[in-house]
């Protein structure tokens, strides 16, 4: 099923939170041209080489997507940019610059006198107003401004997350925006301006660790793997292989399993310094010293039977190779295929699944694979196609 088959969206964007948020539209079967620079294209294109030669962000976000080249600060490309938008887009997306959309006429206020159902999502690292509102915003940057990094990493050095989480966040709000703008749309008739910033979606995100610092508490330490502010819950050695478990409790009652199941010491579970999860984060030293001690003599799979036998979560720490091979993805055929300019490359299936059909999946796109046939939708002969190209305006 592709619920969202028939309607079209027009981008422009480049790096991730935009092309995250419009590739997962893409999945549901809306049609996305993705509006790139003459030569160049997304800048993300040329972020890496790993996939036999194409970006690892760009084909992870750019997937059933069209690509159309436009210089949209020539004059003709405009005209044609304009035309798109107002022709056939039902949703507009954009994270350019701070006021560069407006600038180009696409702004929802000038949209939405000329047709007032056009949805336009813009995603900005700040927001459209405030003294930040004209700051560039790269994930990192955001990931300092809103604390994560603060709480992130260990107790001598703040780590930013691996993936590229502000980013991320801003794409998910916005994609879930524009699917509650086209639900009120389908009520309504009306369109939407959605302002999307990356800094809010990623504060969101870090509201927990806001909250356990709440009038001037101390924040959540920096723990590394281990959880700052749940013990025992992140990764243990195992003195005989070398090896180490991941491993967490949320409650008193796993707390006793663990006790009298994992650590073969019984009595521990009514051990007044580790009564409650508070008392044993605050003892979290000697608490560790006790788990590493009782995993000394063991392997990591005894470890690992052990938990499973008590009913304690856990977890092997894969590598970006381990999970290419993880058996739970095969076993639910989550790995799909999909086209691209080398060749068919592997993709994981959107999360979630429907009775009644797949999501999307199509190639990503070379750099102006489908410019010509889209202009030549909007009523654009060979030779006016020639003209364009020969002004370099696609």
């Amino acid at each position: 099923m592709q619920p969202l088959k028939g309607l079209t969206v027009v981008t422009l964007e480049h790096a991730i939170a935009a092309p995250f948020a419009t590739r997962q539209l893409a999945d549901l079967g809306a049609r996305v041209i993705k509006i790139e620079r003459p030569g160049v294209g997304d800048f993300a294109r040329g972020y890496d080489q790993r996939v036999r030669g194409m970006a690892s962000h760009f084909v992870w976000t750019n997937r059933s997507k069209e690509s159309l080249t436009l210089d949209v600060k020539h004059p003709e490309a405009a005209k044609v940019l304009q035309r798109l938008v107002l022709e056939q887009a039902d949703v507009l997306v954009q994270n350019l610059a701070p006021g560069a959309a407006a600038r180009l006429g696409l702004g929802y206020e000038a949209l939405s006198g000329k047709k007032p159902s056009i949805i336009v999502c813009d995603i900005s690292g700040y927001g459209a107003d405030g003294p930040y509102r004209d700051k560039k915003a790269y994930d990192l940057l955001i990931q300092s401004e809103a604390g994560f990094v603060s709480v992130t990493g260990t107790a001598d050095e703040p780590c930013k997350a691996g993936p590229s989480i502000a980013d991320i966040a801003a794409g998910m709000y916005a994609y879930t925006n524009i699917l509650a703008a086209l639900i009120d749309r389908a009520k309504t008739g009306r369109g939407q301006h959605i302002d999307i910033s990356m800094l809010e979606a990623l504060t969101e995100w870090t509201s927990y660790p806001l909250y356990y610092a709440f009038e001037g508490a101390p924040p959540p330490p920096r723990t590394g793997a281990a959880h700052a502010t749940i013990y025992p819950y992140g990764p243990f050695p195992t003195g005989a292989d070398g090896g180490s478990v991941m491993l967490g409790l949320q409650n008193e009652r796993e707390w006793i399993n663990f006790c009298e199941k994992v650590l073969l010491q019984p009595a521990l579970a009514t051990d007044p310094r580790f009564a409650g999860n508070a008392k044993r984060v605050a003892a979290r030293a000697a608490l560790r010293q006790i788990i590493v001690d009782a995993f000394g003599p063991l392997t990591a799979p005894q470890v690992v039977e052990r938990l499973e036998a008590a009913q304690i979560a856990n977890a092997r720490v894969n590598t970006m190779h381990e999970v290419w091979e993880h058996p739970q993805l095969k076993a639910r055929q989550r790995w799909h295929e999909v086209g691209s300019p080398v060749g068919p490359l592997p993709a994981l299936l959107p999360p979630g699944s429907w009775d009644d059909g797949g999501p999307r999946m199509d190639p990503v796109p070379a750099l102006g694979e489908h410019t010509d046939a889209i202009l030549a939708e909007l009523g654009l002969d060979d030779a006016a196609i020639t003209a364009l190209r020969f002004a370099e305006a696609i």
